[in-house]
């Protein structure tokens, strides 16, 4: 733990690891002001697609926490940021919240629901047949098909919700085509976050409440990392992966110690 400790930077998961939807996870406080105190950079990479940094830097305002906008970033801006290096100018038909539509016009694509470079799936409740019958249709006449994040599901208040990989799926089974998924544990992403910090991947840790997500990336990216218990993943399914977390905590409180 010790060794955890002395990291200069830490990359954090959201869902499952400070919140489940509008409930603050116990240590949260006590974390980001052992980050602070001990001049820490950190960064929230989270998965989902739905909210703007602006909005989770609010989100958490309404917890209780005061976190600057420039420590957020999200699948929405890392889906964007590559859509933009491959076709720049480029259209897209998206089915997904205000985070990822915003993020896709400020890289310059246009909304397009005749004849786009892209389908774009994030998380929302926006999704509904209605879309799933457009988005099916542009993507047998050629669209490629996107996804903001390769969850299956995520955590809320009163368990789990459906994520991206789950909306994508009857896209993916009617057309015969694969979705590329931007968010963890794709690479893009993690080195979106370690630019951000600055840091070398050996003075970074990944905390994530996901084996198949955040404890991967981090191994990927050669980073320690940090499963906490308090989202998705339990101690019993860790034996299910060909991969191991570093540390196994019941949550962030966890890190600090008693420092």
């Amino acid at each position: 733990m010790e060794n955890l400790r002395s990291k200069k930077g830490f990359i954090c998961d959201m869902d499952g690891v400070i919140y489940h939807g509008n409930l603050l996870l116990p240590g949260v406080e006590k974390f980001l002001d052992w980050l602070e105190k001990n001049d820490k950079r950190y960064v929230f990479l989270t998965n989902s697609s739905e909210r703007t940094p602006r909005e989770l830097q609010q989100k958490l305002m309404r917890l209780g926490l005061n976190v600057g906008e420039e420590h957020f970033y999200t699948s929405a801006l890392a889906t964007a940021a590559f859509l933009k290096s491959q076709c720049p100018g480029g259209s897209a038909y998206i089915i997904g919240e205000a985070g990822l539509i915003g993020a896709m016009y400020a890289a310059g694509f246009s909304m397009n629901d005749v004849n786009p470079d892209y389908v774009v799936i994030g998380d929302g409740r926006s999704y509904n047949y209605e879309k799933l019958e457009i988005a099916i249709r542009l993507v047998r006449n050629g669209a490629k098909l996107i996804g903001a994040n390769p969850d299956l599901t995520g955590p809320i208040e009163h368990g789990i919700a459906p994520a991206t990989r789950a909306l994508v799926a009857p896209i993916e089974l009617a057309t015969g085509k694969s979705a590329y998924f931007i968010g963890k544990p794709n690479p893009l992403m993690m080195r979106h976050a370690q630019k951000r910090l600055d840091l070398h991947s050996a003075d970074i840790a990944i905390v994530g409440d996901r084996m198949d997500t955040d404890i991967v990336a981090g191994i990927e990216s050669q980073m320690d990392t940090v499963l906490v218990l308090s989202g998705v993943s339990a101690r019993d399914t860790i034996d299910k992966f060909p991969y191991r977390p570093t540390y196994v905590l019941n949550g962030v409180g966890d890190i600090p110690g008693d420092a």
